[in-house]
């Protein structure tokens, strides 16, 4: 069992329902592969009406293998396990989930999956899931024992639930103290301002509760779902300390230099919350003076912030590709051959276009 796996057992009786599929050499291999070929389905119409056996370059075109058969396993315990959780999921690899993927999937910007292809076309389609089987050790410190090779990837299944996307948060951990607290949809939701004190209790004893003294590394991230009444703490994922998890409405910088509370006196290493209490004589102490308890930084999206009108652009766009290229894709190489000639007598046709109206322009010219 990996690492990742025990986390997630830990901390099941907050998190949200998921299951853990072992992922085979054959099925990385198959996430790895150029091109988008999904396993063929009893359900499944043929996208290109023109496909024949041989295009008009005279290659024959024979049908893609299924790839399921170099990983039947595999693939019938993720049919078992979205059968299992209600019939819709949504997929995740030990760190990155496909959300940069959305954009291609069949239920229009959501992870929503409910067949095993939706799950493989999210997860071939996402630079994410790249980087997670490529470059899963950047911004890590050197370990000479530990290689890629050695990394168990796991598939993980959670069940599906419409989330309300203003009840989420991310909470940044430094040193095992949370030093920021933000949303995670970087949007205006005034309701928000009057919980935010609320809210951050609500955060902070889960942390002190469940993660504080528990969690391996003293430096993470985790994000949280609070839904009304606003009570409950709901774990949705945990993530790396590091540059490629992104800061929302703080900036790296700001999160590695933000003041910590100093230890109580006496107690370096105390592991209750930490307060700020004014110095004074012991002899002259008012009775009724307050201890300062220290909090960390809560942000939200106001009304007013360049935040709340600048992400009015589709989130990941950098990682789309036209809706053509993607149709193309689906129907494996013969029709991105198709999609080329196409393209390629379209924009013939514009250069004959363009030369013709030129010549003309250059008859009128000499007429007038």
């Amino acid at each position: 069992m990996t690492r990742s796996s025990l986390i997630r057992l830990r901390y099941r009786s907050s998190a949200l329902r998921s299951r853990i599929i072992p992922l085979s050499p054959a099925f990385l291999s198959y996430l790895r592969e150029d091109g988008i070929v999904l396993p063929s389905s009893p359900h499944d119409v043929p996208s290109n009406p023109y496909n024949n056996t041989s295009t008009s370059d005279g290659w024959d075109e024979d049908p893609d293998p299924d790839p399921s058969l170099q990983f039947p396993e595999t693939h019938q315990q993720i049919q078992d396990t979205i059968s299992e959780l209600g019939g819709l999921v949504a997929p995740k690899l030990n760190w990155s989930s496909p959300k940069d993927a959305t954009w291609i999937s069949m239920t229009k910007n959501s992870m929503e999956c409910a067949t095993p292809n939706d799950i493989y076309l999210l997860l071939k389609s996402s630079d994410f899931i790249t980087h997670d089987l490529e470059h899963a050790f950047d911004d890590c410190a050197e370990d000479e024992q530990l290689k890629q090779d050695d990394i168990q990837y796991v598939l993980v299944l959670r069940k599906w639930f419409k989330a309300n996307p203003s009840c989420e948060f991310r909470c940044f951990v430094r040193e095992r103290k949370v030093v920021g607290i933000c949303q995670r949809d970087l949007n205006h939701f005034d309701f928000l301002f009057s919980l935010q004190g609320k809210l951050q209790e609500v955060i902070l004893q889960y942390f002190e509760k469940t993660l504080k003294d528990t969690f391996p590394e003293p430096d993470f991230v985790f994000d949280v779902y609070i839904p009304d009444p606003y009570e409950k703490v709901r774990l949705m994922d945990i993530n790396p300390w590091a540059q490629r998890t992104d800061p929302l409405l703080f900036s790296w910088l700001e999160l590695l230099t933000l003041q910590l509370p100093a230890p109580l006196l006496g107690i370096p290493e105390s592991n209750s919350t930490p307060i700020a209490v004014s110095s004074s004589d012991e002899d002259t102490q008012d009775e009724d003076e307050v201890e300062v308890v220290w909090k960390p930084e809560f942000r939200l999206v106001k009304k007013d912030d360049p935040e709340a009108y600048s992400f009015s652009t589709p989130q990941y766009s950098a990682h789309k590709l036209p809706r053509d290229v993607v149709d193309a894709s689906l129907s494996g190489e013969s029709g991105m051959r198709e999609f080329a000639d196409q393209w390629r007598r379209m924009l013939d046709g514009a250069a004959e276009m363009q030369m013709h109206k030129e010549d003309e322009e250059e008859e009128e010219s000499v007429t007038t």
